[in-house]
């Protein structure tokens, strides 16, 4: 019976077929480069950076000048109007160019959106960048326009460095945290997002401004210190803004809504003695049972 019912069966496989994706990619290096730095900065990542370096300059340029005008003379600016004004830009800035990068207009905030993963990490370098060049120029702007007065808006503690770094670590937490509200949490009113947004730095500014000059910006407070070489309590405004910012970030993620309404529990055995109920094992989905806690 040797070679009449044998059964031999042979396979014959192209070899290309049998090729790792892997490998693939590692043969076109230049082309995963490429896909990989179109995925960081996709192609109108330039107008966010420079909608950010706009929306900055305007936000120092009226902040700070309307807070330089009121320390040089209050009967021209009023530290109220200094500080509606502030809030004012905050809010029309939003509406301006929030669609295009977000109006940040803030590293603190770039910081702490980035941390909650609503920014990504690569796209940080350029926002603070972009941040940092619309503040200083803006900076050098106003020394030029208000000259011979030399107060140009720059915040330094009004008290010790202590009370000033609490205030903006308060400040900032309040404004990041409705900032986090109505820009990442789609059951919130996004429509009125400026307005909230931008109330938010006018009521922090007027509570702060007297201690801490109400800054909860590090990019606010570093243009006109550079622009008058004035730099009391600089770490203040580094370190405060940016701590406030992360915990107002992490403290919505904690309590923002979810449609999970909870923690779920799939071991079968687990789901059997904690899930039962008089009327016996709830079943959530089609032959799935799950411990909602």
């Amino acid at each position: 019976m040797e070679g009449t019912n044998q059964n031999a069966c042979t396979f014959v496989t192209d070899p290309i077929e049998l090729q790792n994706p892997t490998t693939l990619q590692s043969a076109s290096p230049s082309l995963s480069y490429t896909s990989k730095l179109a995925q960081r900065y996709p192609p109108g990542f330039s107008r966010k950076v420079f909608a950010e370096v706009i929306g900055t300059f305007l936000l120092v340029f009226v902040g700070s000048g309307s807070a330089g005008l009121s320390a040089a003379d209050e009967n021209t600016v009023s530290k109220l109007a200094a500080s509606i004004a502030g809030g004012f830009i905050v809010t029309v800035m939003i509406y301006s160019i929030g669609h295009i990068s977000g109006a940040h207009m803030n590293p603190a905030v770039s910081l702490a959106f980035a941390t909650v993963k609503h920014l990504p990490w690569p796209q940080v370098p350029f926002y603070i960048a972009a941040q940092l060049t619309g503040a200083i120029s803006a900076s050098y702007t106003l020394r030029e326009l208000l000259q011979p007065s030399k107060h140009i808006g720059a915040t330094s503690p009004a008290g010790s460095h202590i009370q000033a770094l609490i205030m903006e670590m308060i400040t900032t937490f309040t404004m990041v945290f409705i900032s986090m509200a109505v820009a990442t949490d789609v059951k919130a009113t996004g429509a009125l997002s400026g307005v909230a947004v931008g109330s938010s730095v006018c009521i922090a500014s007027i509570v702060g401004g007297p201690i801490s000059g109400g800054s909860m910006n590090p990019a606010r407070t570093l243009g006109p210190a550079i622009a008058s070489a004035s730099y009391k309590g600089l770490w203040v405004y580094f370190a405060g803004p940016i701590t406030g910012a992360l915990l107002g970030a992490w403290s919505y993620n904690v309590i923002k809504e979810t449609d999970q309404p909870g923690f779920v529990i799939s071991l079968p055995s687990l789901s059997i003695n904690l899930c039962q109920n008089p009327s016996g094992t709830e079943k959530v989905g089609k032959n799935d049972h799950r411990c909602l806690v």
